[in-house]
């Protein structure tokens, strides 16, 4: 009972680190609430606050996408409880996103400044709505599974651990990653674009094109036919950019 409880508290935990993080993020991103962010002054000269600022974007790039791939499940799960696994890859790319705003050097400069109050309420609207968007696309496949807590409350209640069902509620029927198209308006939906936030934007932006190719050969792996099917009936990121599709919740047994 003792593991079972220390591995659901460090499942808590994780979550909690996470949460914080998320937060964080918000203002980071946006500038604003929190003691650290994007468009601070520089403080370094521009050659050397640029090959920090990509060191620190590239380490939770390959953290992000190194730690969910299968074969790297199977190695952590040697050394971790099963049931810990996703609280492990949670707490490790919250560690990794801390060190980002942490560690990150403003490089000053402006690309674009929106100067009418309509657009830039307009472009505060349309960052809220990344974040809205991010936030429901993790309960329409379920949060709790997704961050870790739903694993280690099974094992707390010893209880076996059975995968979801892979469903496309929502604007899942119109696009395979409405997480992602949520990063990207989060990314980029700002009236002060500065070179800081460019180069903050291009890169996770390239890095999101590269995991979708990554994620999607690993859902094709575990679905099979089922996912093909689903990848040619709804696009990827840009919704109605290809054939009429059946809008119908499309159900199979899958992990998310």
């Amino acid at each position: 009972m003792f593991k079972r409880s220390a591995i659901f508290l460090y499942g808590v935990l994780s979550y909690a680190v996470f949460f914080g993080t998320f937060l964080y993020a918000v203002g980071f991103i946006g500038n604003f609430a929190v003691p650290t962010t994007l468009d601070a002054t520089p403080t370094l000269a521009f050659g050397p606050a640029l090959a920090i600022d990509l060191g620190l974007l590239g380490l939770f790039a390959v953290q992000h996408s190194l730690m969910a791939r299968p074969f790297f499940k199977r190695w952590l799960t040697k050394a971790v409880p099963a049931s810990a696994e996703r609280s492990t890859y949670v707490l490790a790319s919250s560690l990794a996103l801390i060190a980002m705003f942490a560690f990150w050097q403003p490089l000053g400069g402006l690309v674009w400044s929106v100067a009418d109050p309509m657009a830039r309420g307009a472009l505060w609207g349309a960052y809220a709505f990344g974040w809205v968007v991010v936030l429901v696309a993790t309960f329409l496949i379920n949060h709790f599974d997704l961050f870790g807590l739903r694993q280690v409350w099974l094992q707390l209640r010893d209880r076996p651990y059975s995968e979801l069902t892979f469903r496309t509620p929502g604007p899942y029927r119109y696009v395979r990653h409405p997480l992602y198209v949520g990063w990207l308006f989060a990314f980029w939906a700002t009236p002060t674009m500065t070179l800081s936030h460019l180069v903050f934007a291009v890169m996770t932006t390239g890095y999101i094109l590269v995991a979708i190719r990554f994620e999607e050969r690993d859902l094709v792996a575990h679905l099979g036919q089922a996912y093909r099917d689903y990848r040619e009936r709804v696009p990827m990121l840009i919704p109605f950019t290809r054939a009429r599709y059946d809008r119908r919740s499309v159900t199979v047994r899958a992990r998310p």
